[in-house]
C-alpha cells in the first residue's frame, strides 16, 4: 500500500461484523456479521476496495471461510445452518445442519478428502462431505463449540467450561485429548501455529497462552498478558480486555492479536517480544486476517457483544479497515539476523 494510512472498507454491514477471511488465491475478503449476511469484496493492493457479491442466512452469522481454490465460501449461521457460496455461479446452498447456531465453519484438506468442518452450540462439531446430504462424522462435545482451527493434521477445538480438545486427524477425526485451559478464564479463540508446532489460546482475561503438542515440546509453553489499560482507580490497578483474534503472518510466523480495548498488537512468538502496537480503534476489534501473501491485515472495528444487548448503542463503529503490512513490523528477531 502506498502510504501509512489504513484504508477503510465502503459499504460495511449494518451491524457487528463476526468473521473475516481472506481467499488463498486473490485478495478477495469475505466479510461475515451479525446482520445476517456475507459479503464478498475485491481489495487492491493499494488499499482500494469494492463490493463483488453478497448472500444471506436468515440469521447472524458467525463465521466464514474459503475453500483452497478460493471458489467457495463456507459460512456458519444462528440459523443452525452452514451455507456454500460458489463465487462463480453467484448461488448459496445449505451444506450443513445443526440442532444449534454454527458458531466455526473450517475447511480442512486432508490427504484423501477436503471436508467442512462444522463446530456448534449444540455440542457438536460434525465432518461434511459436500457430496452427501448428511455428515460423514459426528463428534460430541463436553460443551458448548466457541472456537476451532485447523491445520492438518492437527485440529483445535475450545468449549465451555474451559476445554480444549486437539485432534490428530491423520490418526482419527473422531477421537481426541481433552485438556484444561492454562487460561483461567472463557476461551475466546484458538489459532493453530503455521509450523504445525502446537496452538495459540486467548481468553477473556486478557491472556494469550502457547501449547505445544509434542511432549518433549511442552516445556516451552507459557503464557502473557495482553489487551490491559492502566486504571486511575487505586482498588484496580488494571483494566482487563477479552482477546478477540488470534492470527499467524503466513511468512514469518508472527502473530497478530486484537481486544475488546481497541488494539491490535503484532508479536514475535519466539522471542515473546512485542513488533507493533496500532493506534487504539474508536471500538472493539472483533475478528481479523492477514491475506494469503502478508501483505495486507484487515480488521473490525465493531461491537463485540462483551456487555451484551444494552452495550450495543447507538453511535458504535462498524467498519472493516485493511492495513498495508511492512516486513520490518512482523519479521521476527530470528529472521532480522
Amino acid at each position: 500500500m502506498s502510504n501509512n494510512i489504513d484504508k477503510e472498507l465502503p459499504n460495511p454491514p449494518n451491524d457487528s461484523i463476526s468473521s473475516l477471511s481472506f481467499s488463498k488465491k486473490a485478495d478477495y475478503l469475505a466479510v461475515g456479521s451479525w446482520d445476517n449476511s456475507v459479503r464478498v469484496y475485491e481489495v487492491s493492493p493499494q488499499g482500494q476496495s469494492q463490493g463483488r457479491a453478497m448472500y444471506t442466512h436468515q440469521a447472524p452469522v458467525l463465521s466464514v471461510c474459503w475453500n483452497e481454490e478460493g471458489s467457495r465460501i463456507f459460512s456458519g449461521s444462528v440459523d443452525n445452518t452452514g451455507l456454500m457460496f460458489d463465487v462463480v455461479t453467484g448461488q448459496a446452498t445449505q451444506v450443513a445442519q445443526h440442532d444449534g447456531p454454527v458458531k466455526v465453519v473450517k475447511w480442512v484438506n486432508m490427504p484423501h478428502a477436503r471436508v467442512l468442518v462444522t463446530g456448534s452450540w449444540d455440542k457438536s462439531v460434525k465432518y461434511w462431505d459436500l457430496r452427501a446430504p448428511s455428515p460423514i462424522a459426528t463428534v460430541n462435545l463436553p460443551e458448548r463449540c466457541y472456537t476451532l482451527d485447523a491445520n492438518y493434521p492437527s485440529m483445535v477445538v475450545g468449549t465451555a467450561g474451559r476445554h480444549i480438545l486437539t485432534f490428530d486427524l491423520a490418526k482419527s477425526p473422531m477421537l481426541f485429548q481433552n485438556i484444561v485451559s492454562p487460561l483461567r478464564l472463557q476461551t475466546r479463540v484458538v489459532t493453530c501455529c503455521p509450523d504445525k508446532s502446537g496452538f495459540a489460546i486467548g481468553s477473556v482475561e486478557g491472556r494469550v497462552s502457547f501449547y505445544y503438542i509434542e511432549e518433549h515440546e511442552k516445556r516451552n509453553n507459557y503464557s502473557f498478558k495482553c489487551h490491559r489499560q492502566n486504571s486511575s482507580s487505586k482498588e484496580d490497578q488494571s483494566l482487563i480486555y477479552s482477546i478477540n483474534d488470534i492470527n499467524f503472518h503466513p511468512v514469518h510466523g508472527s502473530f497478530s492479536t486484537c481486544g475488546s480495548d481497541g488494539a491490535v498488537h503484532f508479536w514475535d512468538r519466539d522471542a515473546r517480544l512485542r513488533l507493533k502496537s496500532f493506534s487504539r480503534a474508536p471500538g472493539p476489534i472483533t475478528c481479523s486476517a492477514f491475506n494469503n501473501t502478508g501483505s495486507m491485515f484487515a480488521y473490525a472495528v465493531s461491537y463485540d457483544w462483551h456487555k451484551g444487548f444494552s452495550g450495543m448503542t447507538s453511535g458504535l463503529p462498524n467498519k472493516v479497515m485493511i492495513h498495508g503490512v511492512k516486513d520490518e513490523e512482523v519479521r521476527t528477531r530470528a529472521a532480522k539476523r
